[in-house]
């Protein structure tokens, strides 16, 4: 078994230089680990197997992998799909002449392009077969067409970090609370789960009173852990779980959990310290990834830095505003190409995500230094104001708050004297405001004041989040400690 996933590794990794990546060889690794996994015990959580820990490539090598993944993939993007053939035309680019050095004179692809002419990115030779949208809590919903060895590709991916940084094994449960809206984080994690051997529990995001209800109910399965083991969904439900537990006086012995992946939102360590507290639970983890550019993404290091690989895609971080590589210490949105070898359906050339990251000021000396780094995201480019106060400061401030309701509620209004905050709170009085007011002067740069309010519905403007996307559900509150019996 170890030799035969050897030789597996060898030729998938002989796949990614020649730029031909095979689904089938990806899945045949993430079952030789799940299988090696249960006879020899977890590998660490910096396992050469997973994205980026690998040792580091020649730099002439990667250089060379790196001219050859970008000519293939606009050559590929520019023949088969309608987009890219009217702009690369229209621009005058040669793609078979293009490097790193060139690659910026390909222009831009804006989220609006894809958000209003998702079939115009679809290549003429693929075979779509799931349409995934996103949430659409920032704006009209992203529809993204996947083929059927994508779907197998992320499924392995999801499989590997599951069983190896997550540590999921066939005696646990996943619950997923993550709105079935997010169609491709649902079946991939799903399937990655079945393929582990371990138990899967759709919550979705019912009422949060419903869903601690779940996770603390007996499960009374033949070889799996008593109560879910596993938490997984977006950080404004967890937050909204977090609320609905301290206000109901859940303990965190009513809970089984040993782990909780959040994705989709910004995770601020304050709410983090909160679903410690709440759920007991140690292991709290956050990565980065989008539906569009899957499966591009980047994880954290042991200093806290995001990291993007390059086996999957290339990333540019650029100034927000001018779209020119920020510099060090600046602010810049992530902009995307995922390699046409992973992604031969929807294909994209330099997508905006408007996602906002900082960059480091010197160059990061953790273990995975060498690869492209970044502060975590800390919010989205909507304009001078997002620049001003990134989400992550502002609700880094909020969610240590006890005196605001989960999940913050909360818009940010433009003035000429900067940034005012408008913010739900629970007691609208001059001792929470005095108490946000000092939390808010450690932010940088300065708001302009803070408003309270008594009602989001008092809010200037609504700031969706992906707790909002609720599901109805036909169950009432109420704790259960014995199964419910059948009425005869």
């Amino acid at each position: 078994m170890v030799f035969d996933s050897a030789v597996t590794q060898l030729r998938y990794a002989a796949g990614i230089l020649r730029g031909r990546m095979n689904p089938a060889m990806l899945s045949r690794i993430a079952d030789d680990v799940v299988a090696t996994v249960a006879e020899f015990g977890a590998p660490g959580e910096d396992s050469a197997l997973l994205p980026g820990q690998g040792a580091a490539a020649d730099p002439e090598a990667a250089a060379a992998m790196l001219v050859r993944n970008l000519r293939r993939t606009a050559a590929y993007a520019t023949a088969h799909t309608a987009y890219y053939q009217q702009v690369l035309a229209a621009s005058g680019i040669d793609a078979s002449s293009l490097d790193p050095q060139t690659w910026a004179r390909v222009p831009v692809t804006p989220k609006a392009a894809l958000r209003g002419m998702p079939s115009m990115f679809v290549s003429s030779r693929s075979a779509p077969v799931v349409l995934a949208t996103t949430t659409g809590t920032t704006g009209t919903p992203t529809r993204v067409w996947f083929s059927a060895g994508e779907v197998d590709a992320l499924v392995a991916i999801n499989t590997l970090a599951l069983c190896i940084t997550e540590k999921l094994r066939p005696e646990h449960v996943m619950a997923h609370t993550s709105s079935s809206r997010g169609t491709m984080a649902l079946l991939s994690v799903n399937e990655a789960v079945r393929r582990i051997g371990a138990g899967f529990l759709q919550i979705g995001t019912i009422e949060p009173a419903l869903a601690l209800e779940r996770l603390a109910a007996p499960l009374d399965l033949p070889r799996k852990a008593a109560q879910p083991t596993h938490l997984n969904g977006a950080a404004s439900y967890l937050a909204a779980l977090v609320e609905a537990a301290e206000q109901g006086g859940w303990q965190a012995a009513d809970f089984g959990l040993l782990s909780v992946q959040s994705g989709g939102e910004i995770l601020t360590e304050a709410l983090t310290e909160r679903i410690r507290e709440v759920f007991g639970v140690e292991r709290i983890s956050s990565n980065y990834m989008a539906t569009e550019i899957a499966p591009v993404g980047a994880g954290r290091c042991s200093q806290g830095h995001l990291h993007f690989p390059s086996e999957f895609g290339h990333v540019e971080l650029l100034d927000p505003v001018t779209l020119q590589p920020a510099e060090p210490g600046g602010l810049a949105t992530v902009v995307a190409t995922p390699f046409s070898f992973f992604r031969e359906c929807t294909v994209l050339l330099r997508y905006v995500t408007a996602d906002l990251v900082r960059l480091p000021v010197e160059a990061p000396t953790c273990e995975m230094a060498g690869i492209t780094a970044s502060s975590d995201i800390l919010g989205r480019y909507d304009g001078p104001v997002s620049l001003a106060a990134p989400a992550r400061s502002v609700l880094e401030v909020l969610e240590g708050d006890r005196g605001v309701p989960l999940p913050a509620r909360y818009c940010l209004v433009d003035t000429a004297a900067g940034p005012l905050l408008h913010v739900v709170v629970r007691h609208n009085n001059a001792a929470a405001l005095s108490r946000l007011e000092e939390r808010a002067a450690r932010l940088a740069p300065r708001l302009a004041g803070i408003v309270l309010h008594d009602d989001a519905e008092d809010l200037p403007s609504v700031v969706p989040v992906r707790a909002d996307l609720r599901e109805r559900s036909f169950e009432r509150g109420g704790r259960h400690t014995e199964p419910i019996g059948v009425g005869v």
